[in-house]
């Protein structure tokens, strides 16, 4: 029997309240293992590059996971449609644990990159499947409740995580980054492994091999597409970068051509056709484009302008993180109230609007406290967006499209992410190296003494160097951040005009088991769990007459 097997079910599986709280504890812990992780490792990478030798190649760390993660996102939601999620979840769980240890006990820069993407492996999974197993055991009209809490998830794991790993690489070493995964896997593992009761099954049609090994190429291309194009050594004019372009329209026409003639393909083109689907996924992916791009360059600034760490500057992203978890949570619970979503994709589009237009107005001499409410406000926005478009996407669908349609959607945002970070990310760099080395020419330096200074320029460089220098680097950083978030407003502005066309219809009062019939929900079930209680009651007091 399969180490991840389990018995066949003489008795339908009862969806109870107890039941359903027990088996969200599991997706909770599976979902933190995932994202206290990232923002940990991020926080000590230099520090781990440093150690390992592989500074000049640091960003292979971020690639790996990347890829592999975006890569397996349609994979899972696929398979746990076809073959069930339990085991495909302790999977994920298994591997992420694994490729942990393999990171805290890495000699060498590339082994550490490989057990990454090892990393990156599970971690799709762990994302893909809380959000699908919530789907199965929780119908739409009360999931916002669950999904809240699952978004507040990544809130807490961003300001935790820098924390974390600040006190682990300065009070530590950088292997409790990844010793601290160990405890928290087997404690998810073990939880999962006792509550989490799902059925598995056998693929009925011929699983979509070629359409998988397709779409990875297409998404392999599309990553080092982006990466090799933000590169300052590479570029958007290298012929290499342009190769990974032009594989991933090749990778991408012979996906679509392979898809349309598949039994059961991985992304059934049929989404497609469905305009709530449709409308989601682009609301997603324009998201993506500007959400990401701006959290990745704030800090970077933040950083800059108060002089702190990485681990005190993950304070300064606080009130984003408050702002997203209030709004994810109290989304949530008013969606299951009212059964209305519409309101919120439109509201959080709004919200991230105001607050781009404002960000743009950053200077080096904006006070942090005023840079904090607009982090509050931007952090607002997204709350109100990002769990609400996946419970839309997951209510247009047929129940046994829950996982496919889940993952296409987490799919297509990480790929609009992933361009936003690496063209909007080249455009900063480009005017930042430039405004760096005018303020070091300015202040008497030579031209090659500036270009190696803006190379390694820091927090702690910065702060002893003269009070004019200072000021005029935080300028070039303020004058190169600020016009940015305009380029990235056209995209937020899509996003809203498509949450206003977004449809509204009636939230489902099935769970998708329920819909499949490999379960039973509701007040049924709770009278079944009671008749088979009070069974159970009875044969003890049987035994013990008897006895």
């Amino acid at each position: 029997m399969s180490a991840f097997s389990t018995k066949p079910a003489a008795e339908p599986l009862l969806l109870t309240q107890k039941r359903i709280w027990i088996i969200f504890s599991a997706l909770i812990a599976g979902m933190l293992l995932s994202s206290l992780d990232q923002t940990i490792v991020s926080t000590a990478m230099p520090t781990i590059v440093g150690k390992l030798g592989g500074v000049e190649h640091q960003a292979w760390i971020t690639t790996a996971y990347l890829l592999a993660t975006t890569i397996v996102m349609p994979i899972y939601g696929k398979f746990g449609d076809i073959l069930g999620r339990r085991n495909l979840f302790l999977m994920a769980i298994g591997l992420f644990t694994l490729a942990s240890v393999g990171c805290a006990f890495a000699t060498d820069f590339w082994g550490f990159v490989v057990f990454r993407a090892i990393q990156g492996l599970g971690g799709g999974g762990l994302m893909i499947l809380s959000q699908a197993i919530i789907a199965d055991i929780v119908p739409a009209k009360e999931r916002g409740k669950y999904m809240g809490p699952l978004g507040a998830i990544f809130g807490l794991s961003a300001v935790a995580g820098p924390l974390l790993g600040g006190f682990f690489v300065d009070h530590l070493t950088w292997e409790w980054a990844f010793y601290i995964n160990i405890p928290i896997g087997i404690a998810a593992f073990t939880i999962a492994w006792f509550t989490l009761t799902l059925p598995n099954k056998k693929a009925e049609k011929k699983i979509d091999i070629l359409g998988v090994l397709l779409l990875s190429a297409a998404t392999t291309c599309l990553i080092f597409f982006t990466d090799f194009g933000g590169k300052k050594d590479e570029g958007w004019d290298s012929p290499l970068t342009w190769a990974f372009g032009a594989g991933l329209v090749l990778a991408a026409t012979a996906f679509v051509m392979v898809e349309r003639r598949a039994e059961d393909p991985i992304i059934p083109l049929s989404l497609f056709k469905n305009r709530i689907f449709v409308n989601s996924t682009a609301i997603g992916f324009t998201l993506g484009l500007g959400m990401f791009a701006a959290i990745a360059f704030v800090p970077t600034f933040l950083q800059m302008s108060s002089g702190t760490s990485a681990a005190e500057s993950g304070l300064l992203m606080l009130p984003m993180m408050v702002g997203l978890m209030g709004t994810a949570i109290f989304s949530g619970i008013r969606i299951s109230k009212t059964g209305k979503y519409k309101m919120f994709p439109i509201l959080g589009a709004a919200l991230t609007i105001a607050a781009m237009l404002w960000l743009t107005t950053l200077t080096a001499a904006t006070p942090i406290w005023v840079i904090c409410v607009q982090l509050f406000i931007f952090g607002a926005g997204l709350g109100s967006i990002m769990q609400v478009i996946v419970l839309v996407v997951q209510n247009s669908v047929p129940a046994d499209q829950i996982g496919t349609a889940t993952s296409t959607n987490n799919y297509f945002r990480e790929v609009g992410a992933s361009l936003g970070v690496a063209v909007f990310g080249s455009i900063f760099t480009t005017r930042l190296a430039e405004s760096l080395t005018n303020a070091f020419t300015g202040a008497g330096a030579s031209a090659e003494q500036a270009s190696q200074s803006t190379r390694t320029m820091d927090p702690q460089t910065l702060s002893q160097l003269p009070a004019q220098l200072k000021d005029a680097i935080v300028n070039a950083y303020a004058d190169s951040l600020a016009p940015v978030f305009w380029y990235l407003l056209p995209f937020l502005g899509i996003a809203l005009i498509l949450a206003i066309t977004l449809k509204q219809i009636p939230l489902s009062d099935t769970a998708g088991m329920v819909a499949r019939g490999e379960a039973v929900g509701g007040e049924e079930a709770e009278r079944l769990e009671a008749e088979r209680a009070a069974a159970a009651r009875n044969d003890d007091e049987l035994t013990r007459q008897r006895g």
